[in-house]
């Protein structure tokens, strides 16, 4: 665990995002419901859920902590791109621990060191061996560590059902 996180505490994180995948109708609450979740477990100043459609090549936004400058929006489509490669394809974590690591990932690298973001995680929401969509953390410079990653590939496995549910409509 975290050296701030402990065990009893995590669990009981873990818990509150389960039953809210478990209980709610609409997936708009359960993404608020993991926006609280990962603020309290790994810290953020933005979060976002991105679904993957892999057949067409389109990533979505469906849910921004801050909706003023990361908007949940239609489409996009996504290039080839190596942070595509590593997240979406591989299905791999990224920890990208300062400014560096945000312009190698990310195109709007500008206006998310502007905002004071300087540090990012993406977690893959994976089923079946695909990446149906994607988290993202992101923070201050140096604020994510790779423990950071195990605690957060944990609660994130929690949200595949609802992805898959979204990702399924979108087919």
């Amino acid at each position: 665990m975290s050296q701030s996180l402990s065990y009893q505490k995590f669990t009981e994180l873990a818990a509150n995002l389960a039953s809210a995948v478990g209980e709610q109708i609409e997936a708009r609450l359960v993404w608020q419901r993991a926006d609280v979740v990962f603020a309290e477990a790994l810290g953020h100043r933005l979060f976002t859920v991105l679904i993957h459609n892999e057949p067409v090549g389109e990533v979505r936004r469906c849910y921004s902590s801050r909706p003023d400058e990361y908007p949940v929006q239609g489409a996009k489509t996504m290039g080839p791109t190596p942070w595509g490669d590593l997240v979406l394809k591989q299905g791999k974590p990224f920890l990208g621990v300062d400014e560096a690591a945000i312009r190698w990932a990310f195109p709007d690298h500008q206006l998310i060191i502007s905002m004071g973001l300087g540090s990012a995680i993406n977690l893959p929401l994976r089923l079946a061996g695909r990446t149906l969509g994607t988290l993202a953390l992101l923070d201050r410079v140096g604020h994510y560590r790779r423990e950071h990653l195990e605690i957060g590939a944990i609660l994130a496995a929690l949200l595949v059902p609802v992805i898959a549910i979204l990702a399924a409509d979108k087919e």
